[in-house]
């Protein structure tokens, strides 16, 4: 846990790309802007107007934290701003990091007016959204995603919470933020394996919904691996487009909304069986959507084209053999159980999905059997 401190080694010198992209979440009263640009931290940008009360609780990790934190904290003078600095992995993502944002809420005597600031990844994101909507029961709070998983998928939408022994994401709430704030600058910092991960959601949302930005994607991806700048911004712009979309006509997930789900059914399995932490989640989600897409019955050609997809962004075309069994087991904790149902999202062809309650066994036991070892 830290005071505000001296941490500022990027954006001592940076300005701003001149024309960042706003798009907004629209949802009455809790609509937000998803403000996407180049070097956003380092260039002055006005993040204390997003701020309504004197404090703000900055929350990151200890890897993050080093290199954007105290960037951060120049944007947010002259606002009385502390950090609490977690350990960083999904093996963290639990009711005691929570509980660790809370104390120093409490320490501090920080009021209904405070805002908390989610600085890190898509664990980061949840915990602290998390702990915004438990404190004096709802707080404001700021999503600033430094990995492309939160920046595409998990910052935008409003889902927070953490992962129980049994399984992921079981305890959280639906908690909108005021503004997520994504610096694509802060993806050259990111490791190869987890801008691999970010891509699978990426991937997911073209294969749900957009088959003109699956086929984008298809055109570009060696480009978009080497993290061409310009590419980047258009892919997190349209994923969060989709997203954003999405979420505005369903934003506690009663219908469309879970169509977002894609892999994820089979990934959350997976993460649960290996323990979390030793595969990141964009990898089980997409080990998740090839086993979907076994699932669905798909034409083997799509099926090929979304393997190819999966496999040229580094990521893993079939899950780790922890056997059948054991990720049927894992399945029965899902949140995406319904009516002692499993419910899955499936593709009737590449960006036209469904959610579907599979009847046929043996394709359900064909899809767990990729995990035998």
């Amino acid at each position: 846990m830290t005071d505000s401190g001296n941490l500022c080694r990027f954006g001592e010198a940076d300005t701003a790309l001149s024309n960042p992209r706003t798009l907004k979440v629209e949802l009455g009263d809790r609509s937000y802007p998803v403000v996407i640009g180049d070097r956003l931290l380092g260039a002055g940008f006005d993040l204390s107007s997003f701020v309504a009360g004197p404090d703000c609780l900055v929350v990151s990790n200890e890897t993050v934290a080093p290199i954007y934190l105290g960037a951060l904290q120049k944007l947010l003078t002259p606002k009385n701003t502390r950090a609490v600095t977690l350990p960083d992995g999904e093996a963290f993502k639990t009711l005691a990091s929570v509980e660790s944002i809370l104390d120093e809420l409490v320490a501090s005597g920080a009021n209904r007016d405070v805002t908390l600031i989610a600085l890190g990844g898509g664990v980061i994101g949840d915990i602290t959204g998390f702990a915004a909507a438990c404190y004096m029961r709802g707080v404001a709070f700021i999503q600033i995603p430094t990995t492309l998983l939160a920046q595409v998928d998990s910052s935008v939408g409003g889902k927070t919470g953490v992962n129980h022994a049994g399984g992921k994401n079981l305890i959280g709430a639906f908690h909108q933020p005021k503004l997520v704030l994504i610096d694509t600058a802060t993806l050259t910092t990111l490791p190869d394996r987890e801008f691999s991960a970010g891509m699978a959601e990426v991937i997911k949302h073209a294969a749900i919904l957009d088959i003109e930005y699956f086929a984008w994607l298809e055109k570009n991806i060696d480009a978009l691996m080497r993290r061409d700048a310009e590419l980047l911004a258009k892919a997190i712009l349209w994923s969060c487009e989709i997203k954003a979309a999405v979420v505005a006509g369903d934003e506690k997930e009663q219908g469309r909304r879970a169509l977002l789900n894609f892999g994820h059914t089979f990934g959350h399995a997976i993460e649960n069986c290996l323990g979390y932490g030793k595969w990141l989640h964009g990898e089980a989600v997409a080990a998740g959507m090839i086993m979907a897409a076994e699932l669905s019955g798909l034409k083997q050609a799509e099926r090929d084209r979304l393997s190819a997809l999966v496999a040229a962004a580094g990521l893993p075309i079939a899950p780790p053999p922890v056997g059948a069994k054991a990720l049927r087991a894992a399945m029965d904790l899902d949140k995406k159980v319904q009516q002692k149902k499993l419910r899955f999202i499936l593709l009737k062809s590449i960006g036209d999905a469904y959610v579907g309650y599979p009847n046929d066994v043996r394709k359900l036991d064909a899809a767990l059997e990729m995990a035998n070892p």
